[in-house]
């Protein structure tokens, strides 16, 4: 009986956002990975603890990108989260208080602390602050398959002509990758699926195996491959692709989709913005932004929130969707010639806490009620990999209309000729001086670094979606005013060394920047 195979892939990504001082200038910046952590990694690994004690198979495709393990592994960033936890528990003691006379309310506000109590706990005895090493754990013992991706999570088809910079992405993000989960990652994740000419040649000249683009990558293809998205296929320079499942995104967060259920938890209506300032201040600092703090006690009806109908519906929605999916794998075995069928679902991380309170429930009751499919990764599917199709993929993104718009346009589009004018000098630079050691050579990686850091592909997205503008453009000037003096410095070379301290001190992010990796490869 042909095989019916399903890959979930959850692609967690942070921008570089790290303040070590000042922290109540940047609260609403700060909240974007202590909220995350909170709604999504760690409840991620209460539920593969869970489903490891019940016996439970299944491989679970993960993506954490460099720059967000850079940040759960500092231990500035460490500190600041369990004080963001003990402000929250603070305000749940009072938020128990002022609810006392409203049973639905009592309950939730009870849950909710003791959710965020859990988590320290979690997070400083059973983990000991090291969530990367228990991702790490899950991978070794197969629940996880960690995907590495590229250094910054830039959008590749905005450097398609500049092989030296694609290199330099693909090789940080790989290095980053072994550093932290200390082994190489099959597979490759382009950010936002982004695909261009020539990139499938670069992964394989690092030892990449396979990815991931997007359906209309394959579909549109002058060679479109028979099978579809429902089986491997094969680049001219044997690099392995997967097509994304186009449905599930419209499954899930569609205008019909399952996510908008009015039993499940309104996320919009949080205390943090709709009481008064003054039974706030356990958060929020005189004077700060308002952000959420977690405690929501209505449902998207406008009714009180009730949890125990909202996970049933969870359940019920889960259901829905493994039947749903595995009745797509038998049609596609059938028309394979009862050949086995694969699909890839792929999800942002942040859809399961952060988006949607219930989606982590949800994602358990999918894995726990696999009906006659398999869950699996996308490394246990390339066994035939040099006799499967070739065909060659048509450029396109997983964002925007499918070509990445949303990276380029008005809002954000000036902010590309500055990360490409910075790319030429950092290339020439690499080839200029290829043997440098001491200041010139520190020089030399804090620019590689802040390059790095301004060709993130989340700062365009922020501007367009209109998050922070004003600290995005900050954040990105920042990194942009930092190139530009290390390349005066070299040019008339001299150099402040109180300067470069206090910047290599400010952007932590890749110790071991080597700034070679942007020389051009004989």
């Amino acid at each position: 009986m042909a095989g019916k195979n399903l890959v979930l892939v959850l692609v967690a990504h942070q921008g570089y956002i790290r303040h070590p001082e000042n922290e109540d200038d940047y609260v609403a910046e700060n909240n974007l990975l202590f909220s995350a952590i909170s709604q999504t990694y760690l409840p991620l690994l209460a539920m593969l603890r869970r489903l490891e004690a019940d016996g439970v198979p299944f491989t679970l495709s993960l993506v954490l990108s460099p720059p967000l393990c850079a940040l759960l592994d500092d231990p500035v960033i460490q500190r600041q989260y369990i004080d963001w936890l003990d402000a929250r528990i603070a305000l749940g003691e009072k938020e128990c208080a002022r609810c006392k006379d409203d049973a639905a309310m009592l309950g939730t506000a009870e849950t909710t602390i003791a959710q965020y109590r859990q988590q320290k706990i979690d997070f400083t005895e059973t983990y000991a602050q090291n969530l990367l090493q228990q991702f790490a754990e899950f991978a070794r013992k197969g629940y996880l398959e960690l995907l590495a991706t590229a250094g910054s999570y830039a959008f590749f088809p905005h450097y398609a002509d500049m092989t030296e910079v694609l290199n330099a992405q693909v090789e940080a993000g790989l290095y980053a990758h072994r550093q932290y989960f200390g082994r190489l990652s099959e597979g490759f994740w382009l950010p936002y699926m982004g695909y261009a000419d020539g990139v499938e040649k670069i992964l394989r000249s690092y030892g990449i195996n396979y990815t991931i683009l997007d359906t209309a990558a394959l579909l549109f293809s002058q060679d479109m491959p028979e099978t579809g998205v429902f089986a491997p296929v094969r680049s001219p320079h044997s690099l392995v692709l997967f097509g994304r499942d186009y449905a599930t995104p419209h499954d899930i967060k569609g205008e019909n989709g399952c996510m908008h259920n009015g039993v499940y938890k309104n996320l919009n209506k949080d205390i943090g913005f709709d009481l008064d300032a003054g039974a706030l201040g356990d958060v929020f600092a005189s004077g700060t932004a308002r952000v959420a703090t977690g405690y929501r006690y209505w449902a998207k009806s406008g009714e009180a929130y009730d949890a125990d109908k909202a996970c049933a519906q969870a359940e019920q929605d889960a259901a829905q969707f493994v039947a749903a999916k595995k009745a797509k794998l038998e049609q596609a075995s059938a028309l394979l010639g009862d050949k086995d069928a694969s699909l890839f679902c792929v999800f942002d991380a942040a859809l399961f806490g952060q988006e949607w309170a219930e989606g982590l429930d949800f994602l358990e009751s999918v894995l726990r009620h696999a009906d006659g499919i398999t869950f699996v990764g996308g490394a246990q599917l390339t066994e035939r990999q040099f006799s499967l199709p070739k065909m060659t993929p048509y450029p396109s993104a997983a964002c925007g209309a499918g070509y990445g718009e949303n990276l380029l346009d008005s809002t954000n589009g000036w902010m590309l000729r500055y990360t490409r004018k910075m790319c030429e000098r950092m290339v020439d630079l690499a080839g200029r001086f290829p043997d440098d050691t001491g200041l010139k050579a520190r020089l030399l990686n804090l620019g590689a670094k802040e390059l790095m850091i301004a060709q993130g592909g989340e700062w365009a997205v922020m501007l367009h979606d209109g998050r922070f503008p004003e600290y995005v453009k900050e954040r990105f000037r920042r990194s942009i005013a930092a190139f530009i003096a290390v390349f005066d410095s070299l040019g008339s070379n001299t150099v402040s060394t109180e300067w470069l301290t206090q910047v290599e001190r400010e952007d932590t992010l890749f110790p071991w920047m080597n700034y070679r990796i942007f020389s051009k490869k004989k």
